[in-house]
């Protein structure tokens, strides 16, 4: 199942199937569909898994083994990655806090975010190559726009999986923190990226924008009373 949380700006996405690692089916796919409709409101995003040994583990074997043509194949990546392009575009910070290992299609998964956060004892990997197959939701693209042409077909292509430490040094995870405290830590950063300024600066970060609309955009934001109330805050800290 997949559970939704909203507070405060913040939408929590949770995938939560224990008996297969939090890996995906088609009807974890349709809840993943739902779950973004109706977090649309949200200022930011975070993704999760349920426990602490799986983020996603890929997709489910299992249930996925029924597909057995190349048009169901094709249907199936498809659906999904159009999920994954979903996440990708989510008009504000989409965080994927990695409580335990992305696997296959979960590394597909994490790398539609704008930020991955990782327990230090996980393990990220685009190993499809060791059932024969290459990632089909949109993760070779997105890794190779993080860590290189090069880096990405030697990982997607050797199927390697890496430490939580490595992935960082690698670019692959942007921060590690330790199994203790985990969850709170990574809540307290989604929740800090719950705010309209946040989602300019994802603008300004994701596409070219010409100096108007950077400048549109900030004069938004300085006349909205929030900016007002931060500043009359600041102010007061020199009387």
């Amino acid at each position: 199942m997949v559970e939704l949380e909203l507070q405060d700006g913040l939408a929590v996405l949770t995938i939560d199937r224990p008996h297969a690692r939090n890996a995906i089916d088609l009807d974890t796919m349709a809840e993943l569909e739902k779950a973004l409709d109706a977090a649309g409101g949200a200022l930011a995003l975070a993704i999760t898994g349920a426990g602490d040994k799986a983020f996603v583990s890929g997709g489910d074997l299992k249930e996925l083994a029924r597909l057995r043509t190349e048009r169901e194949a094709s249907r199936m990546a498809l659906r999904m990655r159009a999920v994954c392009d979903r996440i990708a575009a989510f008009p504000g910070p989409v965080l994927a806090a990695l409580n335990g290992h992305a696997l296959g299609g979960g590394a597909e998964i994490a790398v539609a975010a704008d930020i991955r956060i990782a327990a230090e004892d996980v393990r990220i990997g685009f190993n499809q190559s060791r059932l024969a197959i290459v990632p089909a939701w949109g993760g070779a693209e997105r890794l190779a726009r993080l860590v290189g042409q090069g880096r990405a077909m030697l990982l997607a292509g050797t199927g390697r999986v890496l430490g939580a430490a490595e992935a960082e040094r690698l670019g692959l995870v942007d921060v590690v923190l330790p199994r203790a405290g985990f969850v709170d830590a990574w809540r307290e950063s989604a929740h800090a990226l719950a705010t309209a300024q946040a989602r300019e600066i994802k603008k300004l970060t994701t596409r070219t924008r010409t100096p108007e609309e950077a400048a549109a955009a900030f004069a938004r934001l300085w006349v909205a009373e929030e900016h007002w109330e931060a500043a009359e805050r600041v102010m007061s800290r020199g009387k």
